[in-house]
């Protein structure tokens, strides 16, 4: 076992890891980023669409942002938190021109931008169809100029806690096999989603809620789990995103009819309504009878050829591989699909949380600008403003910490966890056979529609499991990699936010956004404007409490598109 100490410990090397990491070295903090895998294998490198902002200089209000992502929230989004996002927008994107991300552009060689859902501008700035991945290596060129400590590959197992504290990490160091204590003033959650609690998911399978689950061990309270995005292009077949970016574009979706038909759904926005209502919209057409085995089509045949290959290459090789289909030629059958959690660690718009020591920033966190609904492109412009925010204050505030008073032995905990995986291998029970029975029953339970049954359905099976987790062994027992360790560990994480997800569910009793309940079809303001927050007492049950909305601006209104 080995000791190291850093001022701030940045947990995740996405893009809202990356941006923590290269403010917090800006500050002057001696700063590390501990990820599972290479820094530009994270998972912001799938996402494809682009990333919001409205630019003064292309006659855009961020008032106007703010509203639509308000709106699109269904009401549920902290409101001077979306205006923070949305003024600090347009800065951000222009920061990331300036690090190097070569955005597309427009005839005039202006910065380019395309439609996205719920918007009635253009404001989506983008790189073809390989957004993250152009942000992701950009920020990442920025942070090696610094020269920091990356503890690549590399598994934190539980965050230290003393005296009421965040003090750093205990982590499993993939290469050897051995657990390692990392110090730190201030640690930065910022490692994703929860996509693999579902089965199937665009996300990719080291989207494992290790960070929602780290914080729920400790007490830290998780946010509005119950909002659950499904995106509504999803590949047939295993799930892989097929951008909103390619109706951006113009795409059309086509049910079994060979109709449009968004235009009894959303007649104003058609395709480019929010994406709650259109992955409904879907999965209504779908049960009533006019999908194609279990899809609808998205058709961008009548874009051409050139533009498929120069702004949608990517989806369009993936089509091609699949699905073989050439976007160009055919229509492609797609699906809603899991995609993203609006929920997640409760933070304020520092990345603070209720532990102090503790950040989250990205998907993990939950400083309520998504509420119940994100807008397509807000997420990379969530990583990279709170990202920000959280690796400035946690600079600032690791110079309040003089020393970290931490024993060694904390360690033997963790030792002892990985030893008793080893002493159960005898039991026959994988991680695969309960993540796959863990994704099927939250995909059938918790999905686009929801109701009562459905949901405790989805509960009892998801409290089995945690049963026969406890009983759980490993049966490689090699230290090299150990893969089936790993996915021990993560599935722990996973079975507790699933948890949280279906508890929050049961107890929200309206429809908003992403949770619609089919026995309870109506968004009820007067009861249900608020936060459902689950933490972790210790007890066999989590807690539930709630928080109140902040209101600005925009009370609530009908939503239509």
């Amino acid at each position: 076992m080995a000791v190291y100490q850093h001022d701030v410990l940045v947990v995740g090397a996405g893009l809202a890891g990356m941006r923590a990491t290269l403010a917090a070295q800006e500050a002057g903090a001696d700063v590390a980023m501990i990820t599972k895998v290479h820094p530009v294998r994270s998972h912001s490198n799938a996402a494809q669409g682009g990333i919001n902002a409205a630019l003064e200089s292309r006659g855009d209000n961020w008032d106007d942002h703010a509203y639509n992502t308000v709106k699109g929230s269904d009401y549920l989004g902290d409101q001077d938190a979306i205006e923070i996002m949305c003024q600090e927008a347009g800065p951000a994107v222009v920061e990331l021109e300036h690090m190097g991300v070569v955005f597309n552009r427009d005839e005039n060689g202006r910065l380019g931008t395309r439609h996205f859902g719920g918007q009635e501008v253009a404001r989506t700035f983008f790189v073809a169809d390989i957004t993250g991945q152009a942000l992701l290596h950009a920020l990442y060129e920025q942070i090696m100029k610094y020269n920091p400590r990356v503890y690549e590959e590399w598994f934190v197992t539980s965050l230290v806690i003393e005296d009421g504290k965040c003090c750093g990490v205990v982590a499993l160091e993939l290469m050897t096999g051995q657990i390692h204590l990392i110090k730190a003033k201030a640690v930065i959650l910022a490692t994703g989603g929860t996509g693999r609690c579902f089965e199937p998911s665009t996300n990719g399978l080291v989207v494992t809620a290790d960070g929602q689950g780290l914080a729920y061990q400790v007490g830290v309270p998780l946010m509005d789990m119950e909002m659950v995005q499904y995106h509504p292009t999803t590949l047939k077949g295993n799930g892989v995103l097929m951008t909103e970016g390619a109706r951006g574009e113009g795409g059309y979706l086509l049910n079994s009819e060979g109709e449009r038909f968004m235009k009894t759904y959303a007649p104003n926005m058609m395709e480019l309504a929010s994406r709650d209502v259109v992955s409904r919209s879907e999965q209504t057409e779908i049960n009533e009878g006019r999908g194609i085995d279990g899809c609808v089509l998205l058709d961008l045949r009548h874009l051409g050829r050139e533009l498929i290959e120069t702004k949608l290459a990517y989806i369009n090789e993936v089509a091609m591989d699949f699905a073989n289909v050439n976007l160009a030629e055919e229509p492609c059958p797609i699906r809603p699909g899991n995609h993203y959690e609006m929920g997640g660690i409760k933070t304020d718009v520092h990345g603070v949380t209720s532990m102090p020591g503790l950040y989250a920033a990205g998907e993990c966190a939950n400083v309520s600008v998504h509420g119940g609904n994100r807008l397509g492109a807000n997420s990379l412009l969530d990583t990279v403003v709170f990202g920000k925010r959280a690796g400035i204050h946690a600079a600032d505030y690791s110079r309040q910490i003089e020393q970290i008073n931490v024993p060694d032995s904390i360690v033997s905990l963790d030792e002892g966890r990985i030893k008793s995986f080893f002493d159960k291998k005898d039991n026959t029970d994988t991680p695969a056979t309960i993540r796959l029975a863990m994704g099927q029953a939250m995909n059938e339970g918790v999905a686009v529609f929801r109701d009562e049954a459905g949901m405790q359905a989805a509960y009892k099976t998801i409290l089995e499991l945690k049963d026969r987790y406890k009983r759980l062994g490993v049966h490689d027992s090699g230290k090299i990699f150990n893969t089936n360790l790993l996915f021990a560990f993560e599935l722990g994480f996973m079975l507790d936010t699933a948890e949280t997800i279906c508890v929050s569910a049961l107890a929200r009793k309206e429809s908003r956004g992403a949770h619609y309940r089919t026995d309870m079809p109506d968004r009820d303001d007067e009861n249900w404007m608020k936060h459902i927050l689950v933490q972790n007492t210790g007890e066999d049950l989590p807690t539930v409490d709630f928080s109140p909305v902040t209101v600005t601006r925009w009370e609530p209104q009908i939503r239509s598109y």
